[in-house]
């Protein structure tokens, strides 16, 4: 995986590259399917995953809604959602995918993030290691048909 931080004083994003063994077509599917999708990051989706709709992700210990902007089959998809738990702080995560000779790249960006509103700080560093960690987790299923979560 790859990282970039912004300079001090500017808005910060998550940005994060990794490769994968699967195609784009199913590598997409495990974002935009709800079946494939709790198989890797939330344990249940309540809703659908169908441009302009919110839907509800639920994990063991919490909950959260994001709201589908854009998906494009195999190329690219895009939500919003809360990190402040009184969903004062939306941030948008775009997911871009390349075919890479047999597998696909994924680009990641989640933010703005800025640094300034009071909350967002830790917002922002939940959501570095927390992408990471899914990211990790989305490698297992795709490539190792493994479910890593705990």
């Amino acid at each position: 995986m790859s990282g970039s931080v912004a300079p001090v004083g500017e808005p910060r994003f998550v940005r994060l590259g990794i490769r994968f063994s699967a195609p784009p077509e199913r590598t997409y599917a495990a974002w935009a399917d709800p079946e494939n999708l709790h198989r890797w990051f939330p344990h249940e989706i309540r809703g659908s995953l169908a441009p302009g709709t919110r839907s509800e992700l639920v994990w063991p210990d919490q909950s959260t809604w994001w709201e589908v902007e854009a998906a494009e089959s195999g190329r690219r998809f895009v939500f919003r959602w809360p990190w402040l738990a009184d969903d004062s702080y939306v941030t948008r995560v775009e997911v871009r995918l390349t075919a890479e000779g047999y597998g696909t790249r994924l680009a990641l960006e989640d933010g703005p993030f800025d640094l300034s509103v009071p909350g967002v700080l830790d917002a922002y560093v939940k959501a570095s290691a927390g992408w990471g960690e899914a990211l990790a987790h989305l490698k297992g299923y795709l490539d190792y048909s493994v479910d890593l979560r705990r």
